[in-house]
């Protein structure tokens, strides 16, 4: 895994973002993820899959593919999750994607996980859905939102669209799944940072 420094020095460099996040996903990628039976990166194209398939724009697309992304770049994010700690990935990856992409990419990221809080609150049927290892990391990250609490995340923008993003995510866990590789999302992701 690189350093922030070596990341600097390779932007400063001349190599792209994109580059250096599609190369940390091809690279860190192929660990599985969480409990689940797929490796990060499937899980990730699987999502961004699912987006494209509903229609979904540039931006929410580019965030369904990255979601996830600071699972990739906390070193402390495996063991963290063999013991039941939440490292708040979706804030370490909305900050960190923040320099480059718009808010469009990154709120729906950060929220993805109270989203899922948001959707155990209003959904009678969402958490018999849900797989062992989301049981689990729902629990971890706070679990069920009140009424209140409910109320108050669907009205903050960014929210639906984080929502939307969320069934994505339940679904994307299907090791039988074929979709596009990391290059077919390249000119889509670019597109989204240059309107940052």
């Amino acid at each position: 895994m690189l350093s922030a420094k070596e990341e600097d020095m390779l932007l400063e460099s001349g190599v792209s973002i994109v580059d250096l996040i599609f190369e940390r996903m091809e690279s860190d990628g192929g660990a599985m993820y969480g409990g689940e039976p797929v490796t990060q990166l499937s899980h990730a194209l699987q999502c961004a899959h699912l987006g494209e398939k509903a229609g979904a724009g540039a931006m929410l697309v580019t965030a369904a593919l990255l979601h996830d992304y600071g699972h990739l770049i906390n070193e402390d994010d495996a063991v963290a999750a063999t013991q039941g700690r939440d490292l708040l990935h979706e804030d370490i990856a909305a900050d960190y994607l923040s320099k480059w992409f718009p808010r469009d990419v990154t709120e729906p990221i950060r929220l993805h996980v109270p989203a899922k809080r948001y959707l155990r609150a209003v959904d009678e049927t969402y958490f018999a859905a849900l797989s062992p290892a989301s049981v689990q990391s729902l629990a971890v990250q706070g679990g069920q939102f009140s009424d209140r609490e409910a109320t108050e995340f669907i009205a903050r923008p960014f929210a639906q669209d984080a929502v939307q993003l969320r069934i994505w995510d339940d679904q994307a866990k299907n090791p039988e799944r074929l979709v596009p590789g990391l290059a077919h999302y390249r000119a889509l992701v670019e597109d989204c940072v240059l309107q940052h």
